[in-house]
């Protein structure tokens, strides 16, 4: 047999041994996780923790096996048997790359190994280890499967608070409890009710434990949206379990049993998300300070459950000036400080850092979320400002209108203008006389836009083409030019020229200047603009002619003009409601009524009166009558939007049913059907003229007299 043969072989034996070992340690383990899953959650749990503990052994010792590989064997050769002379290496290697000595040698060793003794490399089996393992299994197993199962004992169930009465062979309740485990996130201990009514963190785990006398076939809990839990019995109990999305109610129901049973309620408390309170600064807008290095930051964030261990601070940089301001967002993560409930953040910016220049403004927010999983609920603090005006100017005080800090958005264009005749200029070289006049002329066309649109806030009126007066003899669609005028009223000409003197007016005048625009800047900012207005007309006139090098200075003018009425930036807005009438002083104080009409209206009709809850409310103050639930019920379901507990309302509903002539019941229902009662129309109803009192009121005042 040759050397690679048998190396294989005997590779392969020492693995196969250490695997057989490792499975045998572990096997007990594998059984005795099958056994605690059989256990404590029944046989399907018991298998798979079985088999899962079992493949996770079987990757361990394969793993654990490959370590007798050839390498391996080579090093065992080489310590067990002295004829190997240290050599045994060379078995490993190829013989054709093999000088002539080390082939020699690789042949001699190859010789001793086939008329040697046979070689048993397998590793020795783990006796003590599997003995322990499987000692320590067969103890846990056993323990495991003889222990009191917790369902054999009786468990300790509050009393029903149902109060049914007892019927032979009628299953009713005897023992009850609910157990509520919250989310892990909220960080509460699961805890057992006595009652079958009670309120839970939303997302919560509600498992009941229900105990019946006698026992029933079966038995659900009955939903009140027509949906049914079927209880299971487990050692003479019945358990049920679900997650608690929403507020519900419910009722009991064994099979067998007569009667409606009370209804119960379970009341979901959602996760309320955090709130954020704004220490520092104690305002929204902060003008920053000569020397000011930093700007600190304050935020308190708390939550019912828990705030998340850091926040995301969004801050907003805005740079520059008039047509040229930039923004820059970026994100920064603080930690926060303090208990789980209620943290601090408290980030504190370096201005510098941030690249923080006169005419900027820095914004602040804290983005902040709280524990809950899955999905955190996220809220955003109120935006900081931090300004650095460029200028903060002066106020002006006792106007009589209002001040609002805002220009138009058109106030910045002039600096285009400026950029486009530059750059024309630059590319004089490259076109002709014609078309460099063409695109002078273009942008003059653009100057001309700008100035009427400033000029609007002048009271100048816009360019355009003149307009006829209307004359009698105008031609018409329907009649000739000449000769006809006559037969036509003059009222049909040209709009009515001679009654109309008004609308000519407005069709083909123009008011100089408009009350409203020429109130909007005060009369210093007013002054600024038509200097500007100036300037653009040279720049316009030069432009128009072909010469942008000689429009250029008044254009810069004009910019420098518009960049003082943007500093100013004030607008003023004339008070606007109509003008109280006069006070006509002839008439006040004497008591005359003359003239006066009476001015009393009618009751509107009202179609939106609710009926079914009138009728209901009125039906249950008499004990025992029929308080038309039906008609109530859908009424409900058709409006439970507008009622701030419907829930409420179907148990109450419930509870007159099952017992009619409950007076607590009636009275509870009433109370909850009072709230959406529709108010009556207001007024004042007129006293009655036969009533004695009013006789006896009215001939007193007429006495009076």
């Amino acid at each position: 047999m040759s050397a690679d043969l048998l190396l294989s072989r005997w590779t392969r034996a020492a693995r196969t041994r250490s695997l057989a070992d490792d499975l045998l340690i572990g096997a007990p383990v594998a059984l005795v996780a099958a056994a605690l899953g059989w256990r404590l959650a029944g046989p399907v749990t018991g298998i798979v923790l079985g088999i899962a503990a079992i493949a996770v052994i079987a990757a361990f010792a394969a793993r654990r096996a490959d370590r007798f590989d050839s390498r391996w064997l080579v090093r065992r050769l080489d310590a067990d048997r002295a004829d190997m002379e240290d050599s045994a290496d060379l078995l490993l290697a190829d013989p054709t790359a093999l000088a002539p000595l080390p082939r020699l040698q690789r042949a001699r060793i190859e010789a001793r190994l086939a008329a040697g003794a046979a070689l048993d490399p397998r590793p020795a089996w783990s006796t003590r280890a599997i003995g322990v393992a499987w000692g320590f299994a067969m103890v846990a197993v056993a323990a495991i499967l003889l222990f009191p199962r917790a369902g054999n004992e009786p468990v300790t169930l509050a009393p029903s608070n149902e109060d049914a009465d007892a019927a032979p062979g009628v299953p009713r309740l005897v023992g009850q409890r609910l157990r509520i485990v919250p989310p892990a996130y909220t960080g509460l201990p699961p805890r057992d009710e006595a009652s079958l009514d009670s309120k839970a963190p939303q997302g919560s785990r509600l498992v009941w434990t229900l105990r019946f006398v006698p026992q029933p076939a079966s038995a659900s809990l009955a939903l009140h949206d027509g949906r049914h839990l079927d209880l299971h019995r487990a050692a003479g109990d019945w358990t049920v379990g679900r997650s608690l999305e929403a507020s519900f109610l419910y009722r009991v129901v064994p099979a067998g049993s007569t009667g409606s049973p009370p209804l119960h309620r379970i009341d979901a408390i959602p996760d309320t998300p955090p709130r954020v309170k704004v220490l520092l600064p104690d305002r929204s807008l902060t003008i920053v300070t000569p020397g000011q290095r930093t700007w600190p930051l304050a935020f308190e964030v708390s939550d019912d459950y828990g705030v998340a261990a850091t926040a995301r601070l969004r801050i907003i940089q805005t740079q520059g000036e008039g047509e040229n301001i930039t923004s820059r967002e970026r994100m920064m993560t603080v930690a926060g400080i303090g208990s789980p409930r209620r943290r601090r953040f408290t980030p504190t910016l370096d201005l510098a850092a941030l690249g923080f220049a006169a005419g900027n403004d820095l914004v602040a927010q804290l983005i902040v979320g709280d524990n809950r999983a899955p999905g955190p609920q996220t809220v955003r603090s109120p935006s900081l400002i931090l300004r650095w005006p460029s200028d903060l100017g002066t106020e002006s005080g006792g106007l009589e209108g209002m001040v609002k800090k805002t220009m138009p958005a058109y106030f910045r264009s002039q600096r285009q203008i400026i950029i486009d005749a530059e750059a024309l200029l630059k590319a004089r070289r490259t076109m002709t006389a014609d078309r460099f006049t063409a695109k002078s002329d273009g942008i003059g066309v653009d100057q001309r836009i700008l100035r009427l649109r400033y000029g609007q806030f002048l009271g100048e009126e816009a360019e355009g083409g003149p307009k006829a007066p209307p004359t009698a003899d105008a031609p018409t669609a329907d009649a000739p030019a000449i000769g006809t005028a006559a037969e036509k009223p003059p009222a049909a000409a040209g709009g009515g020229a001679l009654g109309g003197a008004e609308d000519v007016l407005s069709e083909f005048g123009h008011t100089h200047d408009e009350a409203e625009a020429a109130t909007l800047l005060d009369p210093q900012t007013r002054a600024t603009l038509k200097k500007a207005l100036d300037q653009m007309w040279q720049s316009e006139l030069h432009l128009r002619q072909g010469q942008p090098q000689a429009a250029l200075p008044f254009a810069y003018k004009a910019l420098g003009f518009i960049k003082e009425v943007q500093q100013a930036t004030r607008i003023f807005l004339a008070r606007v409601g109509p003008e109280l009438p006069p006070i006509e002083e002839s008439r006040r104080m004497t008591g005359k009524r003359d003239g006066i009409a009476s001015r009393s209206l009618a009751p509107a009709a009202r179609d939106d009166i609710d009926t079914a809850p009138i009728a209901s409310w009125q039906a249950l103050a008499a004990p025992g009558a029929d308080a038309k639930l039906d008609a109530l019920e859908a009424w409900l379901r058709d409006n439970g939007g507008r009622v701030a507990d419907p829930l409420g309302f179907v148990g109450a509903i419930d509870a007159v049913r099952r017992d009619p002539r409950c007076v607590s019941c009636r009275a509870s229902l009433r109370g909850l059907l009072w709230s959406v009662l529709t108010r009556p129309a207001p007024g004042v109803v007129r006293r009655a003229g036969s009533d004695p009192a009013a006789r006896r009121y009215f001939d007193a005042l007429g006495g009076g007299r």
